[in-house]
């Protein structure tokens, strides 16, 4: 039984020091770095993707602790934005809103349904369509909930003009629309 142990034992010493090499950054050629150097601006984690991505989940965790005594997350917070400017939309209108599949955005509604937060209504004149409504706790946190984003928004734009903040604005809705 020893001499099994201590094979085994040898074998993760091995193991251990052989994953020390796979660790280590090997040097590329000369003209692979000029290669790679022409698509800087494509590499992650210099492009734009992967820093919008990187803003993106900042700002997310940031909002999502700031939500956290509500029990609501970012996209509950979206949903009741596009409800309180337009209160009764359908999935697919509040899907069309967000730029999102419906899919995703049927269970968040069966949250806030649970939480009663909304309430769900066949259209009168189209059985098809389900209508999302306010209920009076959804109304009440159009209130509480906005001055509470704009927290994470001002810590994430600090030190930036509202022009700059304004252009950038433009700018990410120009990519949308590129993309879209």
């Amino acid at each position: 039984m020893y001499p099994l142990i201590a094979k085994q034992a040898v074998l993760v010493k091995i193991v251990n020091t052989l994953s020390i090499f796979a660790y280590i950054p090997m040097p590329i050629s000369s003209s692979d770095a000029d290669f790679l150097q022409q698509w800087q601006y494509a590499l992650a984690p210099y492009n734009l993707g992967h820093k919008l991505k990187l803003v993106s989940q900042l700002m997310y965790r940031d909002f999502l602790e700031r939500l956290e005594p509500y029990g609501l997350t970012p996209f509950h917070y979206l949903v009741l934005c596009c409800l309180w400017e337009e209160d009764g939309l359908s999935t697919t209108g509040i899907a069309d809103k967000l730029k999102q599949l419906g899919a995703t955005l049927t269970g968040v509604v069966d949250r806030m349904e649970e939480r009663q937060l909304v309430i769900r209504e066949r259209n009168l004149s189209d059985r098809r369509v389900v209508q999302i409504w306010l209920t009076e706790d959804g109304k009440q946190l159009m209130k509480i909930l906005p001055p509470i984003g704009a927290v994470t928004l001002e810590k994430a734009t600090k030190n930036i003009s509202s022009s700059e903040q304004e252009m950038f604005a433009k700018i990410l809705d120009r990519i949308i629309q590129n993309l879209s």
